[in-house]
């Protein structure tokens, strides 16, 4: 979940009076990094996944499954074995995971042990490793125990016991009515990350998701579950005054979005420029493959009307105070700020040709000075304009120990705004006195159930990048469409119901290029000849033939498809992802065995899209509604929960066949 310093931590009071400082100082880091590292070529593709897992308890005699809150303990352990492995000569042969701490005490994050390679023989080794992480956790956990991969808990915040062991919710950090301070991680960075939020919003986090309705929803509804007469905190009677909407189900506190799980993939890119235009355009396929993972329809024991964890992750650390939300005229703060800082992104930064000066069509707000500042140091505008544009936000945490530390080589002050700043996409820098290059973290997949589906969605991403690259595709519409797609992606069901702005034609003329610029000589992941390829790219500067250009709107580039139509194609009109990875792999020389293992994962991936098999969203909606003890009337009992939780064990051990999520793959 990003910087992880040790130190004294200083309360929001206190923090706040070091916010211009903590920029300033994160501002110089900044273009030292860039003016050393700027040039900087890496020759090879280099990436690695990040999954994040659940750990339950369960209780089989009352039929509950619980979040366990003794991960830390866990996770300590296993951070030993990294440690005494990275002793050995070699250690990269060694250690094949590693584990680090996230927000929620029940939860664990896995990694790859070193970064995979650039060939396509790599992205056959995601999936073993991903099983090795489960099999290397259950070593640490009692037979009543398990590590899952699923989204969000569904009970977490009912009234009873959701966590083993138990606590009540009358935490001074937090203060919700719903979940207690214990929930939270012990480390200080997530405890004052948690209480600086709320003080610095000026009340607590008000995330409200449209109930489900079902045949006995009441109508409306009104949750019964929300105190009406508590009085430890202040901020008790925000629900009654307005907080907590009717037909909506209603969420106080971070650890409803910090708490969710989800699959990152993380991209070394060959430079920066390359990076760049990797950001751009992944940013447009964010919301895409947000639906496409949709794995999230359950929230404080009730079904909703919504498939995904984004917006409540957005409204989780929504920090913004009545001013910047424009509840109130500035008067204490300095901008008006249209986004939680856990949102899609505001602005594309490439310096592709390709990109229309039209396509940022969002009132991006910016801090000027710090804008003039890069500018004047030799960075371009649109990089310029990002980063201040990140800078617009306070930092959160504040160690104080850290303050003394302003040299050019410390990243803390710089990360302490990037990291949270929590986007679709991220845009990250090479760390300092490292080897690591220009990097770009794809961020908005939900996690799956079972390691095969998050193998697959990973090698999907990493080899569409690869096509990017090498056909030079341009997916650019406008940021506002973008934001649009965001939107439609949280839908009930939006894989298969929705559509979704895409642009049109992807290349010049609207077929793929000659395959003759992208063959390569071996199975190398990393992008030949791009000296030809950006030279292509050039002569037609907006993805269209010139001739074309000078009658071509933006609004004639985009239209709205299906993700299936997206994904899979739509005979001639336009390709579909999955083809455009086809036609590449047919390019390279790559061996039989390999190729069909691919096209396994690429075979789900195309089925996900065509609705053949169901999103994880869609078949713990069909569980619940199905099972015998569900009322129709939205509500996600302890007895449904556990028995939904058992079912998710079970599926991704292999222990049962479920066809309509699995179809015929095995796991």
């Amino acid at each position: 979940m990003g910087l992880l310093s040790v130190g004294t931590p200083l309360k929001w009071e206190e923090a706040k009076q070091y916010a211009n400082e903590v920029r300033t100082l994160g501002i110089k880091y900044f273009l030292s990094i860039y003016k050393k590292l700027k040039e900087k070529e890496n020759s090879c593709l280099k990436w690695g996944d990040e999954v994040e897992y659940l750990v339950i308890a369960y209780d089989d005699e009352t039929k509950n499954a619980k979040l366990l809150l003794n991960i830390q303990e866990i996770t300590d352990e296993l951070r030993k074995e990294e440690e005494e492995a990275m002793k050995i000569p070699n250690s990269e042969e060694t250690v094949k995971t590693l584990w680090r701490p996230e927000y929620g005490r029940y939860m664990i994050e896995g990694t790859p042990g070193t970064p995979y390679g650039g060939t396509l023989k790599s992205l056959l080794q995601i999936e073993p490793n991903m099983k090795l992480r489960r099999e290397i956790i259950s070593k640490f956990l009692k037979p009543n125990e398990v590590a899952i991969t699923l989204t969000s808990f569904p009970r977490l915040g009912c009234p009873g016991q959701f966590l083993e062991p138990h606590y009540e919710p009358t935490g001074p950090i937090t203060r919700s009515l719903f979940v207690p301070d214990e929930v939270i991680n012990p480390h200080a960075r997530f405890q004052y990350l948690t209480a600086n939020i709320r003080e610095r919003r000026g009340s607590k986090v008000a995330i409200n998701v449209s109930i489900f309705r079902d045949k006995c929803t009441p109508d409306p509804f009104i949750d019964p579950a929300i105190p009406k007469d508590r009085n430890l905190f202040p901020e008790d009677k925000e629900a009654a005054e307005g907080a907590a909407l009717p037909n909506h189900i209603y969420m106080d506190s971070m650890v409803f979005g910090m708490g969710c799980c989800c699959l990152q993939i993380t991209f070394q890119a060959c430079n920066i420029e390359e990076a760049r235009r990797l950001y751009d355009q992944l940013a447009v396929i964010g919301p895409i493959m947000l639906a496409l993972t949709a794995a999230a329809p359950i929230w404080r024991g009730y079904l909703s009307d919504i498939d995904c964890r984004w917006n409540v992750i957005a409204g989780s650390v929504d920090d913004r105070t009545k001013e910047e939300r424009g509840l109130e005229p500035l008067k204490n703060d300095r901008f008006v700020i249209n986004k939680s800082r856990y949102d899609s992104i505001d602005c594309y930064i490439s310096t592709d040709k390709t990109l229309k000066p039209e396509y940022n069509d969002l009132d991006l707000v910016y801090d000027r000075d710090i804008c003039k500042k890069l500018m004047d140091n030799g960075i371009d505008e649109l990089l310029a304009r990002h980063i201040s544009h990140l800078f617009i936000r306070d930092p959160l945490v504040i160690f104080k120990e850290r303050m003394d530390h302003n040299d050019d080589e410390d990243h803390d002050h710089f990360e302490n705004i990037q990291s949270t700043n929590w986007q679709t996409v991220r845009f990250k820098p090479p760390p300092p006195n490292s080897n690591i290059g220009w990097r770009v973290e794809f961020r908005s997949m939900e996690v799956q159930i079972t390691d095969f589906e998050n193998a697959a969605f990973s090698i999907f991403i990493i080899l569409l990048t690869r096509v990017i690259l090498s056909y030079g595709l341009n997916f650019y519409i406008p940021i506002s469409k973008v934001d649009e797609n965001m939107k439609i992606a949280h839908k009930r069901d939006a894989a298969m119901s929705e559509k979704f702005w895409f642009r049109k034609n992807v290349f010049a003329d609207g077929n793929i290029p000659d395959d003759g610029n992208i063959t390569q000589e071996n199975e190398n992941l990393s992008i030949p000849d791009k000296e030809a390829l950006d030279s292509s790219n050039n002569s037609r500067p907006n993805g269209h033939a010139d001739t074309n250009e000078s009658i071509s709107s933006v609004e004639d580039e985009y239209e709205q498809m299906t993700i299936n139509e997206i994904i899979n194609g739509n005979g001639d009109k336009f390709p579909g992802l999955i083809v455009l990875i086809s036609r590449y792999l047919e390019s390279v020389n790559i061996d039989v065995e390999t190729r069909c293992q691919l096209a396994k994962y690429l075979e789900f991936v195309s089925r996900r899209a065509k609705g053949k098999i169901q999103t994880t969203a869609t078949w713990i909606r069909n569980f619940v509604r199905s099972h015998p003890k569900y009322n129709n009337d939205s509500v996600v009992s302890q007895e449904i929960n556990y028995d939904l939780v058992k079912m998710v064990e079970k599926i991704q051990k292999g222990q049962v066949a479920v066809p309509e999520l699995l179809d015929c793959f095995k796991v």
